[in-house]
């Protein structure tokens, strides 16, 4: 029966797609190849009376709206990028981010009493109407009995099941493209949809949201390029969270960027710092900054709010991307090569100098140009064609990474049209260059990797395997001269090291 209603779930979706006319609308035939013309024509037949108003963008986000949460986090990521599918289709898109339709107060405050098993007067001396809702829940304005001013979060009613249905539905559509759609299996699609479900699935509880931003708060206070509210752990169950309000105006808010005194310029540069220090620096970062979740205030403050989904990079990956943004900041197509091939990314059977000339072609026409005037969806498609000619496959466990690298990049466009990332990321990743792959750095990932060993042979001479009897019966002494000898090879192992590399 899952599978059933997961097909009819996902058939119904693409009808609600065809009636709005939000699939293939026809405000775009005139790039259509002749073919899907001809299947956007026949579609067309089935559109609805809704399908003659609005523009593409007002249709689809009155699409996604009704197709339950995981489509509206499609919409959302799709409203930040105006650069590549114009201003006008991004702001018809915007009101997903936290303007969708409320459910009543008296249901939110009975969550929230059975929730934290206490009523609402005994936790808030005051408990307002919702001033955001979004796809999986909605906020509230409150105030505690001390007095402090904060944002109650409370999930949508039947948003679990809801969820499930749309995992499922996801699921199946992803089987059916890597099945029936050989190109775009390197595009990983069930890796890529498992990675979504997961995310949002631990959005439904809220505890985890709580922990997540208690950490990124702190996390945040290391750089201060961003912050973040404090919790109120007290107000804190499965599903309800209460954190102290944030300070500025919300970005989705039109208002926000003609604020008196907002530095535009480096409210954008702190964002995309803000960022790549969490990344970097802490292997954990926001994956959802969308406008919805972000507050600004000058003149250049930045608050993040809603941290239901949170990604981590280990470091293997965090030095991988450390080291392309470098080589792509000083204009190293060589060394940006040998990075996509060390890390796997690219198959050993290319060529590193054939990568490296295409990833010219794509870095030199972007270096030195306004943002304003680099086609990013030109850009996109060059870089999509280059990972097909080199049989590049999507990483599920760098989803998020890229998704939020592809997000935070429209905000800040959309903040400053004429926004520069690299310049803006060269201050983060040249300070983790320089901490990291400095000698001394190096030195002390020896020593550290040296001590590892020491422990494990320490473990190996004090249990080896059975075959290795007389190790075993050595006497103490024995044992304890082998583990003196072991660790001056090591000592004399890491003088030799640094005495290559600080000479």
């Amino acid at each position: 029966m899952g599978a059933f209603g997961a097909f009819g779930r996902m058939t119904g979706a693409v009808w609600v797609l065809v009636r709005n006319d939000a699939l293939l609308p026809r405000e775009l035939d005139q790039v259509y190849p002749s073919s899907v013309a001809t299947i956007a024509k026949t579609l067309r037949v089935f559109a609805g009376r809704g399908a003659r108003n609005g523009r593409p963008g007002e249709r689809l986000a009155r699409s996604l709206e009704g197709l339950g949460p995981v489509a509206t986090k499609l919409g959302q990521m799709l409203s930040t990028r105006g650069d590549f599918f114009g201003a006008e289709f991004a702001q018809d898109l915007s009101r997903l981010k936290d303007r969708l339709p409320p459910f009543p107060t008296p249901i939110a405050r009975a969550e929230v009493e059975r929730t934290l098993g206490r009523t609402v007067e005994s936790l808030y001396a005051e408990f307002g109407e919702p001033i955001g809702s979004a796809s999986l829940a909605q906020a509230h304005e409150a105030k505690l009995k001390d007095g402090r001013k904060v944002a109650v979060k409370v999930l949508r009613p039947g948003i679990e099941r809801r969820v499930g249905e749309d995992a499922e539905s996801l699921m199946l559509a992803a089987r059916l493209i890597a099945r029936w759609i050989p190109p775009a299996r390197r595009l990983e699609p069930v890796g890529f949809a498992e990675t979504v479900i997961r995310a949002t699935t631990l959005e439904l509880d809220l505890r985890l949201e709580a922990a997540g931003a208690d950490e990124l708060r702190q996390v945040m206070a290391l750089d201060g390029y961003m912050t973040a509210p404090s919790i109120v752990w007290e107000g804190v169950g499965k599903r309800v969270l209460t954190m102290e309000w944030a300070r500025g105006w919300p970005l989705s808010d039109p208002d926000a960027l003609i604020q008196p005194g907002l530095d535009r310029q480096a409210t954008a540069d702190n964002l995309i710092r803000a960022f790549l220090s969490q990344a970097l620096d802490h292997g954990v970062f926001h994956a959802d900054l969308h406008e919805g979740n972000l507050f600004v205030a000058a003149p250049s403050q930045l608050t993040a709010v809603d941290f239901g989904i949170i990604g981590r990079i280990g470091p293997p990956e965090r030095r991988y991307l450390a080291e392309i943004l470098w080589g792509f900041l000083n204009k190293d197509y060589e060394g940006v090569a040998r990075t996509h091939f060390n890390a796997g990314y690219v198959p050993a059977h290319h060529s590193v100098s054939a990568f490296a000339q295409a990833l010219r072609a794509v870095g030199e026409p972007v270096f030195g140009r306004k943002a304003s005037e680099v086609p990013m969806s030109r850009v996109l498609m060059q870089l999509f064609e280059i990972t097909a000619l080199y049989d590049m496959h999507l990483r599920p466990e760098l989803v998020l990474l890229q998704k939020t690298m592809t997000m935070v990049e429209g905000v800040a466009r959309r903040i400053q049209p004429d926004h520069d990332i690299w310049t803006a990321a060269d201050p983060v990743v040249r300070r983790w260059m320089a901490r990291e792959l400095s000698p001394a750095a190096r030195i002390k990932r020896f020593a550290d990797e040296a001590a590892t060993a020491m422990r494990n042979l320490a473990r190996l001479i004090e249990n080896p395997p059975v075959a290795t009897v007389e190790v075993r019966e050595a006497p103490a002494r024995g044992r304890s001269a082998l583990l003196w000898f072991a660790a001056g090879a090591v000592v004399a192992g890491a003088a030799f090291l640094a005495a290559m590399y600080l000479r």
